[in-house]
């Protein structure tokens, strides 16, 4: 617990030109919040880059007076790396940056990424054999760049102290809940979550925004509906015949022109939903896995088992076990 006797933990949100604002900014919020909540001076956030400066962010925002990296104070108490668009990250993977990473990781006791920041950490041989995340659009990515990385591509953020990463954008912000959780208690975390109007736990992994955008993506209007409304609602009749009776096409034209516009069968998208509020439900409440199946749409505990193996490649008892919500602190 940060008091009025402890110093501000110093922490340096780590940017270059083309970075995602978002990905600095968001975590600035939460640690300036967690100052308010608190009472104290619980953090220091700095904005840094390679030379200092100013930066110009991928959105064509401007980050102005950053520290350069030489410059940053020696005690450290976290860096995170922002994500960024590919010519960034590739200026990030310079020897001299990343000797400087491995030399401060040494000495530093959180060292994390947002987004595709992870590349920089992977780049400096910091998540080989170690379990990690990124944007779910460049998972395939990290996996020819770095094998040895332990990849989890469903998770909104992953702790392997003490490296962590998280998905994309946002998902910064949500790692960075945790870090003022750890640090500050649980109830400075669920002020700043509520006064950012945020979750203070997000319900669902990542791929719940990946699968359905992916799906929505070309398709039309008639289909794009009923694909929002399965995904808000998945449980219920959604059989191929009511399915195709709600968009008002026989059978076969609906499994036809939902494959072309889709990529994907309308009963996997409904397993696909299904499992996604499956996850929801493990992640954030204590049922019973008879009723999380009921909920989810599943017609029996062994049909939610059966198709958390296919889609997930864990039981649900053991993805509850890493994802599920956690008591509160004493």
């Amino acid at each position: 617990m940060a008091s009025v006797s402890t110093p501000p933990r110093k922490i340096a949100l780590v940017g270059y030109r083309g970075v995602q604002s978002l990905d600095l900014t968001g975590p600035f919020e939460v640690f300036a919040m967690a100052n308010r909540f608190s009472g104290v001076r619980a953090y220091e956030p700095i904005l840094a880059s390679p030379d200092g400066g100013d930066i110009v962010c991928n959105s064509g925002v401007k980050l102005a007076d950053t520290v350069a990296l030489a410059d940053l104070p020696d005690d450290l108490d976290t860096i995170l790396v922002g994500g960024g668009d590919e010519p960034g990250l590739r200026s990030m993977g310079e020897a001299s940056i990343l000797a400087w990473l491995n030399a401060r990781a040494r000495t530093t006791r959180r060292v994390g990424s947002v987004c595709s920041g992870a590349f920089v950490l992977a780049a400096a041989g910091m998540l080989d054999g170690r379990r990690a995340t990124t944007h779910w659009e460049v998972c395939d990515v990290m996996r020819t760049f770095r094998p040895d990385v332990r990849l989890e591509p469903d998770a909104i953020f992953v702790a392997d102290p003490p490296f962590y990463t998280s998905a994309g954008v946002t998902a910064g912000i949500d790692l960075c809940l945790s870090f003022v959780e750890e640090d500050c208690g649980p109830e400075v975390a669920l002020a700043v979550a509520r006064n950012l109007v945020l979750f203070m736990r997000r319900p669902g992994g990542q791929t719940q925004y990946s699968a359905g955008l992916n799906v929505q993506t070309a398709a039309t209007p008639k289909i794009r509906t009923l694909i929002a409304e399965v995904s808000a609602d998945p449980s219920g009749d959604r059989s191929l015949p009511s399915l195709a009776d709600q968009v008002g096409m026989t059978e076969r034209t609906f499994s036809r022109i939902f494959v072309k516009e889709t990529g994907t069968t309308p009963a996997a998208f409904v397993e696909m939903a299904r499992v996604d509020r499956a996850k929801a439900l493990l992640e954030t409440s204590d049922w019973p896995l008879a009723r999380v199946a009921d909920r989810s749409g599943f017609g029996s505990s062994d049909a939610l088992h059966r198709a958390f193996h296919k889609r997930v490649g864990a039981t649900p008892g053991d993805y509850r076990a890493r994802f599920g919500r956690r008591p509160a602190a004493g």
